[in-house]
């Protein structure tokens, strides 16, 4: 795989400032080592709240969040971060989170769950269960779920648990998810050595999530793993091209495609994974931020600004 001719400049300069901060051997490191360097490339890259959004930690029933609002919110936004299920926290992704309640004028609920491994699989996924049915309640709002990397697996796996159960969720937006694929062909091979996430280390991921075999006909720990895709709220997925995880969007498409569900892929081509950090310094990544904002605020609104 040529990297050179997919992927722009400005793109390589992201690459090579990430790489300085979070070294490609990084998953070989202690956990604790792990979660430090990552916490501070995120604070390499992070921006300045806009103006106008407030934010207050709580307490969700027993899970941290933290919350932003900009004026008076008719909609919330329960996001949650990605990094693996193993580094990330409230304050990796405090930036996006604010951006994302200034661009869109929604309140946004940011889940701090439960990391492996500590805590194995679904100590996660319950943790986002618990947050979502909390921000419904205190609200009673209607609900946008939106995650990144590991964060847009737990997004997705509670609009399937959520059907039936809680009907505020009005769409679920996906950054590059990880939703069980075939780590056997497609991307996974195709872009096994991708900058900044490779196969190997969503084998490792994987592994340290589950304490053993990935669980086997278990949607909430892969979404892909579901046998029936009909009844889920208005799908957006974005997925970077130059990614191992980018044909986990388009399977995820088609599974919803297949059951009559109104879903829409974007593959935002020459981007790689993470590319959230590196919205405000390459053009290709702020124009994807953009779109995310805009389907984010459209499937609030309950419009689908996408052609079927």
């Amino acid at each position: 795989m040529d990297y050179n001719e997919l992927i722009d400049e400005e793109t390589w300069a992201y690459i090579r400032r990430t790489n300085a901060a979070y070294p490609e051997d990084a998953v070989e490191t202690s956990v604790a080592d792990q979660r430090a360097v990552y916490t501070a490339l995120c604070q390499t890259f992070r921006q300045p709240h806009p103006d106008g959004v407030e934010t207050e930690d709580r307490n969700a029933d027993g899970v941290p969040v933290r919350v932003y609002w900009a004026g008076n919110p008719t909609r919330t936004i329960l996001f949650l971060h990605g990094g693996g299920f193993v580094v990330g926290n409230l304050d990796t992704h405090d930036d996006v989170c604010a951006e994302l309640c200034a661009q869109t004028g929604y309140r946004v609920v940011a889940v701090d769950y439960r990391l492996s491994p500590e805590w194995a699989h679904p100590a996660a996924f319950d943790d986002c269960w618990c947050a979502t049915q909390w921000a419904g309640r205190i609200w009673g709002d209607p609900m946008v779920l939106v995650g990144d990397s590991a964060g847009g697996t737990l997004a997705a796996s509670v609009a399937h648990h959520a059907r039936g159960r809680l009907g505020q969720i009005l769409g679920q937006v996906l950054i590059y998810p990880a939703l069980g694929g075939d780590m056997a062909q497609g991307s996974y091979l195709k872009h096994a050595n991708a900058p900044l996430l490779s196969r190997d280390d969503m084998v490792y991921y994987m592994q340290v999530r589950h304490k053993g075999p990935v669980p086997v006909d278990d949607p909430t720990s892969e979404p892909l793993q579901d046998s029936d895709f009909s009844g889920l709220p208005p799908t957006v997925i974005f997925t970077a091209d130059c990614d191992p995880l980018r044909d986990d969007g388009r399977a995820y498409r088609d599974r919803i495609s297949a059951a009559d569900g109104q879903v829409a892929w974007i593959n935002e081509v020459g981007l790689v994974h993470g590319y959230l950090r590196a919205r405000h310094s390459v053009a290709r990544a702020r124009d994807s931020f953009e779109r995310i904002s805009i389907a984010i605020e459209a499937l609030g609104q309950e419009i689908w600004p996408y052609d079927d």
